[in-house]
C-alpha cells in the first residue's frame, strides 16, 4: 500500500501519522512536502494534524493555496481516498473538498483529552465499528459551523461520520467527522493516530484507520 502524507511549514502529526500507517499497515509511506506536486496514484493520501503556516489568517486558509494540494484536489476528484486530520479537517474545508467551516471552540481556549465518538449508522462507516471509539481530540478552532442548508444535505446525504457523545466544542450537529458525498474524502477533528499505542491501551485508532482502507 502506497501513503503520501502532506507535510506543511507547522504540520506536527504527520510522522505520527506516517509510522502507524507503516507498523500496523505495512505502507510505504512518502512524505510530500508542501511545495511538490504529484501525479501517481497512491492507496490514500493524509493531511495531517499541526498548525499549518503558524494558523495565521484562518487554520489551513494558507495551505489550500500549496502546489501540493492542487494535486490532492485532482487525486481527490478522481475518486482518490483523503484523510484530513484536525489542521488536515481544515484545509480540507478551505480547499474546498468538505463543505462548511472549524471555527473557535465555543469556550475560546485550546481542548486537548479524550473523548467518546459516535458513529453515524446512517454513514457507511459505522458497519466496521462494534460500539463507540475512545480517540483523543487536541484543537482551538474545532467547532465544525454549516449554514441550514449544508447540514440538512449533510444529515440526508448520509455524510456525518462521527458526532460527539458528549460535545467539547460547540460543533453543531455534535459533528466530530463528515465525508465528502463519494465517500472518499474524510475530514475529522479528533486525532486516530495518537490512539493506536498498546502500551496505553489505546488502540481505537487502528478501527478508523482500518475502515477507511476498507470502505
Amino acid at each position: 500500500m502506497k501513503v503520501r502524507v502532506v507535510t506543511f511549514p507547522g504540520s506536527n502529526c504527520d510522522k505520527d501519522v506516517g509510522s502507524v500507517l507503516h507498523d500496523y499497515f505495512q505502507a510505504d509511506v512518502n512524505y510530500t512536502w508542501y511545495k511538490e506536486s504529484f501525479d501517481d496514484v497512491p492507496d490514500l493520501v493524509v493531511l495531517p494534524g499541526g498548525f499549518s503556516f503558524g494558523d495565521y489568517l484562518r487554520c489551513g486558509a494558507m495551505a489550500k493555496f500549496s502546489s501540493s494540494m492542487e494535486s490532492v484536489v485532482k487525486y481527490a476528484n478522481k475518486g482518490g481516498k483523503v484523510l484530513g486530520v484536525c489542521n488536515g479537517f481544515q484545509i480540507l474545508t478551505e480547499s474546498g473538498l468538505l463543505p462548511g467551516a472549524l471555527l473557535h471552540n465555543r469556550t475560546l481556549k485550546y481542548i486537548c483529552k479524550d473523548v467518546e465518538l459516535v458513529p453515524v449508522q446512517e454513514n457507511g462507516f459505522a458497519k466496521h465499528f462494534p460500539g463507540n471509539l475512545s480517540i483523543p481530540i487536541a484543537h482551538g478552532e474545532g467547532a465544525y459551523f454549516a449554514d441550514a442548508e449544508t447540514l440538512e444535505r449533510l444529515e440526508k446525504n448520509g455524510q456525518v461520520v462521527f458526532r460527539y457523545r458528549e460535545n467539547p466544542n460547540g460543533s453543531l450537529h455534535d459533528i466530530a467527522g463528515i465525508c465528502n458525498e463519494k465517500g472518499n474524502v474524510l475530514g475529522m477533528m479528533p486525532h486516530p493516530e495518537r490512539a493506536m499505542n498498546p502500551f496505553t491501551g489505546k488502540m481505537d485508532g487502528k478501527q478508523i484507520l482500518e475502515a477507511l482502507l476498507k470502505n
